[in-house]
C-alpha cells in the first residue's frame, strides 16, 4: 500500500500527537509525531476518542498521500487538503499556494504565470528547471522539456491535497527539484458513491463549475471548466482539465490508475509599459497585442503496481505522457510565434524495507525516455533602430530532441535513539540528449543555431538529516541537501549570437537547513519555523535583454515561519511569514547599464518579505467567514538594482454558509480596498513593463452534493 498518514482537524503543516499502538513482542505504546494534513480551522472542538492503546487523543482520519512525505522526514514541507483548496475556490494555482511560506508565483495574463520556492521570480531555462511539478509523485513533464507555466497543467481544482516541498528534493525526485517542488495529490475513491457539483460566477465575467463523480470503491471522476471573458481587452480563455483514479487488487498487485488531461485556449494580454503603468485604471484595462494567444492541451497516466516482496514492498509505476504549446511571445519586443511540446515513456520502480526497528531503507530507479521539439519563427520586421538586422523575418529555431534520463537513488533511516533520527540519501543520474535541427545552422541575426549534436550529463545529489524530539511537542530537525538539474533543450539549442555551443552545465544548489516545529497551549497554536542557507553554482539564465548568461553564481537565505492559532472555539489566525536576503555573487557587464551585475547586489524579482495572514471566524459548524491580507515587500526589478517595484497588501474576504450537509453556497470579494496593484513587475528592454492586479471582484458560487 501506498504511504498512509493522518488527517486531523489541524490546519495546513499542522503536527499533532498521537498515541499509536505497535506490535513487537509484547504491545507497546509509543508517542510518536505524526503528520496532520488540515480539513479546516475549526476542528480542534472534534470530540475526543480512545485509540488502541487506550489512551485519550483527538479523532483522526486517515489519508493516502502520494507524494511519500513523513512527520520524521527533516526539511520543509506545506499541504493544502482538499477542504482548503475548495475553501478558496482559486481562481489560478498561485492563489493557494501563495498562502504557503517561501513560495511567490506571479501571475501574468489568464492562466500565465511565473514561479518561485525559495527563489526569485525566475524565467526561460531557469524558471522551467529549478521546480519539479508532479502528480501523484510522478512528473507532469520530462526534464529537459519544462515550462514556466507548468502549473497550467495539473488538475489542482479537484485535487485531495497540494503538497510543496521548499528546498532542494533532488536526491530522491531528481533534476529539476531545485528550489523546491508541488506535487497534486488526487483523491482516491471514498468508498461511498456520491455525484458532487460546484459553479460560480464572477463579476470580472468568469464563470467556473467542478464536477465529481465517485463510484465508491472502484474509480472516481473529476471534470473541471473555466470560461473567462477577461477584465483586459482580448484576455478571455476557455480551460477544461479532467481526471480520474481506479483501484483493484490483480494476480496478487494493488493497483492504481490514475490519468488526467487538460485543454487550455487564451487570448494573452501583454505588459504594460511605462512607468507605475499599472496605477492607471483605464490603462490597465488595455492591451497592445490583441493578436497574443497561448494554445495548450497535455494528458498524463500511470499506473502504480505494489506487492509484499520478500521482506519488503516493491512498486513499480510505468507512465507516459503528452504535451503541446502553441504561443505568441508577446514579452519579447519582436513578437516571435513559438510551438513546443514532447512525449514520453518511462517508469519509477522503488523497494522499501524494514531491516529492524531502527533501520528502514530504500531503494529505487527512474526511466524517463522522451522525444521533444521546439520552433520559432518571426513574421514582421522589427528592429529597436534603422537597419537593426538582429531580428530577421523567418524561422529561428526548428529542433528535435531526444532524451534519456536514468537514474538509481537509495535512502536509510536510522533510528539513533528514542529521540533522534538521521536520515541519508544519496541519488545518480544521468541524461542523454540527441539535438537535430532542420533550421539553418549559424548565426541569423541574434539567434545562433548549433549543429546536430550530442550531449550528456551526470551527477550525483546527497541528503542528510537529522531530528530530534525535544518534547512530545517540539521537534528540531537539521538537513543539508543538494539540488541538480541538467539544462533545459533550450539551455543547449535555443542559443544567442554572443554565446558558444554547450556553454550550460548542470546547475548546482546546497542547501543546510534548521527548523522547529510543533505545538503549544494544548495543540491549540501549531507553528513550523525554518531558516536556511543556499549556494548556487552554475546558474543559467537569461537576463531582461533576452541574452542568456552561463555560470552565474548567487546566494540565497531565509527564515520562514507559519501558524495557526486558535484563539477560542469562534476565532483563529493562520498564516506564514518569509523573509530572504537573495544576492549575486559575481560580476558580469553585458549590454546596457540596468543589467550590470555586481557581486553583492540584489537578485532581481526577489523581495526580502512575503506574508500571508488569514482572520478566520467559525461562530458555528456552518458558518465561516475568512479576512485575508497577502504582503508582497518591495523588491528591484532589474540586475543593476536601479529599478524596482514597492510592492503591495491585497485584502480579501469570503464567508461561506452550509444549509445541510449537502449544500453550501460561498461569497469571495477579492481585492476588498481596490487597491492598484501589479502582479508582476519587470524592467526589460529599456522599459517598465508591468502586469495589473485585478480590481476590486466579487464571486458567488454554490456546492450541491448528490448521494
Amino acid at each position: 500500500m501506498r504511504g498512509v498518514w493522518s488527517k486531523s482537524g489541524l490546519t495546513q503543516m499542522g503536527w499533532l500527537i498521537a498515541s499509536t499502538c505497535l506490535t513487537a513482542t509484547a504491545q507497546t505504546c509509543l508517542d510518536v509525531t505524526r503528520y496532520a494534513e488540515a480539513e479546516s480551522a475549526a476542528d480542534l472542538s472534534r470530540p475526543y476518542a480512545q485509540d488502541p492503546c487506550g489512551q485519550t487523543q483527538w479523532r483522526l482520519e486517515s489519508v493516502e498521500v502520494f507524494g511519500d512525505r513523513r512527520a520524521q522526514d527533516p526539511g520543509s514541507f506545506s499541504v493544502l487538503s482538499a477542504a482548503e483548496i475548495e475553501a478558496q475556490s482559486a481562481d489560478h494555482p498561485a492563489e493557494l499556494l501563495n498562502l504557503l511560506p517561501g513560495v511567490n508565483i506571479h501571475t501574468n495574463s489568464g492562466q500565465e504565470h511565473l514561479l518561485a520556492i525559495r527563489s526569485p521570480v525566475l524565467t526561460g531555462g531557469a524558471g522551467q528547471g529549478s521546480f519539479l511539478i508532479m502528480e501523484n509523485g510522478v512528473p507532469t513533464r520530462s526534464p529537459a522539456f519544462g515550462n514556466v507555466n507548468m502549473l497550467l497543467e495539473p488538475h489542482h481544482e479537484t485535487a485531495d491535497a497540494l503538497e510543496v516541498v521548499r528546498g532542494p528534493g533532488s536526491a530522491k525526485y531528481g533534476s529539476n527539484a531545485v528550489h523546491g517542488l508541488v506535487n497534486v495529490i488526487f483523491a482516491d475513491p471514498s468508498g461511498e458513491a456520491f455525484t458532487e457539483a460546484r459553479g460560480s460566477y464572477g463579476s470580472l465575467g468568469r464563470y467556473k463549475g467542478d464536477l465529481i463523480y465517485d463510484q465508491g470503491y472502484l474509480g472516481r471522476a473529476a471534470l473541471s471548466l473555466q470560461q473567462d471573458t477577461g477584465w483586459r481587452d482580448n484576455s478571455g480563455l476557455f480551460q477544461l482539465k479532467t481526471s480520474g483514479v481506479v483501484e483493484t487488487v490483480l494476480y496478487g498487485w494493488d493497483v492504481t490508475a490514475w490519468g488526467a488531461a487538460s485543454h487550455l485556449e487564451q487570448e494573452t494580454a501583454d505588459f504594460l509599459q511605462g512607468s507605475d503603468a499599472y496605477k492607471d485604471r483605464d490603462l490597465a484595462k488595455t492591451n497592445d497585442d490583441p493578436l497574443a494567444y497561448r494554445d495548450a492541451w497535455t494528458a498524463r497516466g500511470a499506473v502504480r503496481l505494489e506487492r509484499d516482496f520478500g521482506q519488503g514492498r516493491l512498486q513499480i509505476t510505468p507512465f507516459a505522457r503528452v504535451q503541446q504549446m502553441d504561443f505568441r511571445q508577446h514579452f519579447l519586443p519582436y513578437k516571435g510565434f513559438e510551438k513546443n511540446g514532447h512525449t514520453a515513456l518511462g517508469s519509477q520502480i522503488r523497494y522499501t524495507q524494514a531491516l529492524s526497528e531502527r533501520f528502514t531503507w530504500q531503494v529505487g530507479s527512474d526511466i524517463d525516455l522522451a522525444r521533444g521539439y521546439l520552433r520559432e519563427s518571426q513574421t514582421e520586421p522589427f528592429g529597436f533602430f534603422p537597419g537593426d538586422t538582429r531580428f530577421p523575418v523567418g524561422i529561428h529555431y526548428d529542433y528535435e530532441v531526444d532524451t534519456r534520463l536514468f537514474a538509481l537513488w537509495g535512502e536509510l533511516d536510522w533510528q539513533l535513539s528514542d529521540k533522534l533520527m538521521l536520515v541519508a540519501g544519496l541519488r545518480g543520474e544521468t541524461h542523454e540528449y540527441d539535438y537535430s535541427t532542420d533550421a539553418a545552422t549559424g548565426v541569423n541575426g541574434r539567434f545562433f543555431v548549433p549543429e546536430d549534436r550530442t550531449d550528456e550529463f551526470a551527477f550525483i545529489t546527497p541528503k542528510l538529516g537529522l531530528v530530534y524530539d525535544l518534547s512530545d511537542h517540539q521537534q528540531l530537525y537539521a538537513n543539508y541537501a543538494r539540488g541538480n538539474r541538467a539544462p533545459q533543450a533550450s539551455d543547449l539549442y535555443r542559443l544567442q549570437s554572443l554565446q558558444g555551443v554547450a556553454e550550460a552545465d548542470v546547475e548546482t544548489l546546497d542547501s543546510l537547513e534548521l527548523g522547529l516545529r510543533g505545538t503549544v497551549f494544548s495543540d491549540r497554536l501549531v507553528y513550523d519555523v525554518a531558516t536556511y542557507w543556499m549556494e548556487k553554482e552554475n546558474f543559467f539564465f537569461r537576463d531582461a535583454n533576452g541574452l542568456n548568461v552561463s555560470e552565474g553564481t548567487t546566494s540565497h537565505q531565509g527564515v520562514e515561519a507559519f501558524l495557526d492559532w486558535k484563539f477560542d472555539h469562534a476565532f483563529s489566525l493562520r498564516g506564514s511569514v518569509s523573509w530572504s536576503d537573495q544576492i549575486y555573487t559575481f560580476d558580469r557587464v553585458v549590454g546596457n547599464s540596468s543589467e550590470i551585475i555586481s557581486d553583492g547586489n540584489k537578485i532581481d524579482t526577489a523581495p526580502e518579505w512575503l506574508a500571508d495572514l488569514s482572520l478566520v471566524w467559525r461562530p458555528h459548524e456552518r458558518s465561516e467567514t475568512v479576512l485575508s491580507a497577502e504582503y508582497v515587500g518591495e523588491y528591484f526589478t532589474n540586475p543593476a538594482n536601479t529599478q524596482s517595484y514597492s510592492g503591495h497588501t491585497v485584502f480579501n474576504l469570503r464567508s461561506s454558509w452550509q444549509f445541510s450537509d449537502s449544500l453550501e453556497v460561498y461569497g469571495i470579494l477579492r481585492n476588498l480596498t481596490d487597491e492598484a496593484y501589479a502582479d508582476r513587475a519587470d524592467f526589460a528592454f529599456g522599459n517598465e513593463r508591468y502586469f495589473p492586479g485585478e480590481p476590486i471582484n466579487l464571486t458567488v458560487g454554490i456546492r450541491k452534493q448528490f448521494k
